[in-house]
């Protein structure tokens, strides 16, 4: 465990944003992590680094939590309970888990960031959340320095959300994560967005998981831009949830509005509908702006700060605003 000084942060955020760390160490073990513990309390965590935007040198601490490894803790012939460590990829991981058979997280194929972190906003694409297949989370408490598990029910996951962006937020760091998923009889959800269209488009009727996986992956890949090629943190907004007689309103005025239906009384709106309608879809503003496949996706050419995303993303939020009455909120974490 070796504490090094003044890193740059750029290469361990996908924004790659160039701020710096006044002290930096990297953390392969859940002994060093507790060791660490007993002298470090005011640290600053960072693992895939693809769910933030740095906008100012970090003077606490850089943990980078780099743990490693899955183990498959048992299994019968329908199901298999498999723990990660939180320093693994979370892609890797989903195509290991296809490449073995198992089932339940194909659709999030293709999301960046680490095991580690797919807890804390309930990471979810086309249909999937990742709630459904997740057991239970082990995580050390800051504070003390113990290692506790947080069942499904105790995570309080919600819409982008759960216990460690709320009461929990700054309190614990995750180190492992477990899940169920099935060996057989996969229970596959192709009907959500275009990964049928994709599926019909290869001829595919009776799809496998990996197929699933792969036409989300096609998908993904043609209209988000790759993070080792453009900085980027994949969706920037929530798409938000609106009373139904807000969106009758809306659809008074705007009769193309899509959406869907969360309950009889709540609908999803898509975020990137809204931001395109108001004209920011591949804009650009020299080292920045927003995608030209994706109005979700605000993205870094070059050498932009994370200021002047920051305040791009600013004016989208006033500008829905003013436009459409609906409050867009940022799902990446601004540090």
């Amino acid at each position: 465990m070796n504490i090094k000084e003044n890193i740059s942060l750029k290469k361990y955020n996908t924004f790659g944003i160039h701020v710096n760390a006044k002290r930096f160490v990297t953390i392969d073990s859940l002994y060093d992590l507790q060791q660490l513990l007993k002298k470090e309390k005011d640290i600053f965590l960072i693992s895939g680094g693809s769910n933030m935007l740095l906008t100012k040198d970090i003077e606490k601490l850089v943990v980078h939590i780099n743990m490693k490894g899955i183990s498959i803790d048992r299994e019968n012939n329908n199901n298999v309970h498999l723990t990660v460590n939180a320093g693994e990829n979370w892609h890797e991981f989903v195509l290991w888990c296809v490449s073995e058979n198992y089932g339940g997280i194909e659709n999030l194929s293709l999301i960046p960031g680490n095991v580690g972190t797919c807890p804390i906003q309930n990471i979810g694409a086309y249909g999937i959340e990742v709630k459904d297949t997740i057991t239970r989370v082990e995580a050390v408490d800051i504070k003390t320095g113990k290692l506790v598990t947080f069942s499904n029910a105790e995570c309080e996951f919600g819409y982008r959300n759960s216990i460690f962006k709320n009461v929990a937020k700054g309190k614990y760091i995750i180190t492992a994560v477990s899940f169920k998923l099935t060996k057989n009889e996969h229970k596959l959800n192709s009907s959500y967005g275009t990964i049928e269209t994709e599926l019909v488009s290869k001829n595919i009727i009776n799809p496998t998981i990996k197929n699933i996986s792969e036409a989300v992956i096609a998908i993904r890949q043609s209209k988000l831009p790759d993070p080792k090629k453009i900085g980027n943190s994949g969706s920037f907004f929530k798409n938000p949830v609106i009373s139904k007689a807000d969106f009758d309103k809306l659809q008074k005025e705007f009769s193309t509005i899509p959406s869907y239906v969360i309950s009889e009384s709540e609908i999803k709106v898509p975020a990137g509908w809204l931001i395109e309608q108001c004209g920011f879809k591949g804009k650009n503003y020299g080292d920045y702006g927003v995608h030209e496949k994706q109005a979700l996706v605000l993205v870094n050419y070059g050498n932009a700060t994370g200021i002047e995303i920051y305040e791009l993303a600013q004016n989208i939020q006033k500008t829905i605003k003013d436009t459409f009455s609906i409050d867009l909120e940022i799902e990446v974490n601004i540090i």
